[in-house]
């Protein structure tokens, strides 16, 4: 298939002086109608007036090819008869469908010189005859992508086309293929344009087409309705003249980008004001639109109303807010009566023990080695229930961050041999063996709370053992910044399930017994991170329990 241009014209023919000029004539007229827009049949019956002009006595038409239904329809046929053009109209192309159908079917010219006697045009011929219609012949109009229709040339008597007529005809297909092309082509642009505008006017969504520098220049009914503006206020303001006037103003320079060439979309979300000062929440999705050559020229925006949403969303964010407070709340007051409840249980037996002795000095008149052994009893409980309190304190100020603290360096070597010394014959009661490892590394701790921490976690590595067992406290530093200390024991291990329950204020995981209250751990914990360290509990059951400090070096 051709791209539409003239065939090959006969060899050793050219037209006469006169017929180029008139051709010339001929071809400038049609090409200006096509120029200023001139409709596509107003064309064609230039082109088919123009070829009856220079070839006298015929009649020329151009029926143009229906390629999904294959069926010709009519273009132009200004001196052909109507009712003739009429019973052509809409005709199937085919090998034996006249001159013009033959020709589009097999994409060239066919010539009846005869239609009386012509066999493509046993059909056809008693609808050409009666209007003294003998001879035709056709041309296939060819465009770039395949048979555009057909050019015919009638003649009211038996004709065989000259070479001058072969070569008008060639020169005016070529032209009326020119002519139909440009109006599929602008008739395509024009339906899309069309639908374009039609889809931006009648869009939900707010639209608008600004200068790169945010100035309107079409807005759509959706964007009027949420503003409440008029075209005519909208086109005379930008973008950052409507911002209410709480926006964020750094918002659309998020525009910027696109302006200066780089990106093709940019997304931001802003404020926008009503005439009477509502503000209007909206998020903006702005796209460039480029000219030909790839130069930014316009701003397409779409501007989405979501103050309903984003109400909905702070409304959401709110319940669940509320939600999580008042959870917390609860939890709190919970946590407040458990702790209540089990402060109160573990001050309740020293309390009656001291009742008792009390009571049991005060009616009964007993040997001096009995009242010696009850007034220690009262000691041992008072002594108790002040730890108990002190522990309880402690607790408050370290969770209130006013736990008053006196940092300094200290040499844990010291520091654990004096704990170690200080807990031996504890142990050994049970039956456990204290040992310092390689204890190495300066801290920058509190030398009291320190001390505090390591007593709790050895005695606990004792106490929680078997006879036999054994105790170690290492330390190491850990570079850049830290200092490692180690208690390991040899007891019967926690469960991994449980090890979070050791920093629950008096939960003593199950074991009722007298060897605590259940605030050691806590309060360890509590102390460390006070100090800017951190302590990791590592359990194995059967194995026993370690317990590492990670503490600031001292510099």
């Amino acid at each position: 298939m051709d791209s539409g241009a003239p065939t090959a014209r006969a060899p050793g023919f050219d037209l006469s002086h006169r017929d180029s000029l008139g051709l010339l004539r001929r071809q400038t007229t049609v090409l200006e109608l096509i120029a200023f827009g001139a409709t596509l049949p107003e064309v064609l019956t230039a082109v088919t007036t123009a070829l009856e002009e220079l070839m006298p006595e015929s009649h020329c038409s151009i029926l143009l090819l229906d390629a999904a239904a294959q069926t010709l329809h009519h273009g132009a046929a200004p001196s052909l008869p109507l009712a003739y053009s009429r019973a052509v109209d809409g005709s199937a192309i085919g090998e034996d469908a006249g001159s013009c159908g033959s020709a589009a079917y097999l994409d060239t010219e066919i010539v009846a010189e005869d239609i009386a006697t012509d066999r493509r045009w046993v059909r056809y011929r008693e609808l050409a005859l009666p209007h003294g219609l003998r001879a035709c012949w056709s041309r296939p109009i060819r465009g770039r992508t395949g048979i555009l229709g057909t050019f015919a040339v009638y003649h009211g008597a038996p004709h065989q086309p000259t070479e001058r007529e072969q070569r008008l005809v060639e020169r005016f297909t070529h032209l009326a293929s020119v002519a139909i092309e440009h109006a599929r082509l602008y008739g395509e642009l024009a339906v899309s344009e069309d639908r374009l505008r039609r889809a931006f006017e009648d869009s939900a969504v707010g639209m608008a087409l600004t200068t790169l520098d945010g100035r309107f220049g079409k807005v759509n009914r959706a964007l009027r309705d949420m503003l409440g503006r008029s075209e005519q206020d909208l086109l005379a303001a930008d973008m950052s003249s409507l911002q209410h006037p709480d926006a964020d103003r750094t918002a659309i320079d998020a525009l910027r980008p696109l302006t200066g060439g780089e990106g093709d979309s940019a997304q931001f979300e802003t404020t926008l004001a009503r005439p009477g000062g509502s503000a209007v929440r909206v998020a903006v999705t702005a796209s460039i639109v480029r000219s030909a050559d790839g130069t930014p020229v316009y701003l397409l925006m779409n501007v989405l109303d979501v103050t309903a949403s984003r109400a909905a969303q702070r409304e959401r964010r709110a319940r669940r807010e509320a939600e999580v407070a008042r959870g917390v709340a609860e939890a709190a007051s919970r946590a407040k009566s458990d702790f209540v409840s089990a402060l109160s249980h573990e001050m309740r037996t020293p309390l009656q023990a001291i009742t008792g002795f009390t009571e049991l000095l005060g009616t009964l008149d007993l040997p001096a080695e009995r009242r010696t052994a009850a007034l220690g009893h009262i000691a041992s409980a008072s002594s108790h229930i002040l730890e108990l309190v002190d522990d309880v304190l402690d607790i408050a100020k370290i969770e209130a961050g006013a736990l008053p603290l006196h940092l300094a360096e200290i040499n844990l070597a010291d520091l654990v041999g004096e704990v170690i010394e200080l807990l031996e014959p504890v142990a050994a009661e049970r039956g456990v063996r204290l040992r310092a490892g390689s204890v190495l590394g300066t801290v920058r701790a509190d030398g009291r709370r320190l001390r505090q921490i390591l007593l709790n976690l050895v005695t606990n590595g004792a106490r929680h053992n078997h006879p036999g067992g054994w105790v170690l406290v290492t330390a190491w530093p850990d570079p850049p910044d830290c200092v490692a200390v180690r208690v390991s024991d040899s007891g019967a291990g926690i469960p991994k399930e449980l090890i979070d329950r050791l920093f629950v204020p008096f939960d003593r995981l199950g074991v009722e017994d007298d060897l605590g209250a259940g605030l050691g751990m806590v309060l360890a914990r509590g102390l460390t991170d006070a100090m800017g360290g951190g302590l990791s509990v590592h359990s194995t059951v059967g194995a026993g329990t370690t317990v590492e400090l990670r503490l600031p070096a001292a510099r």
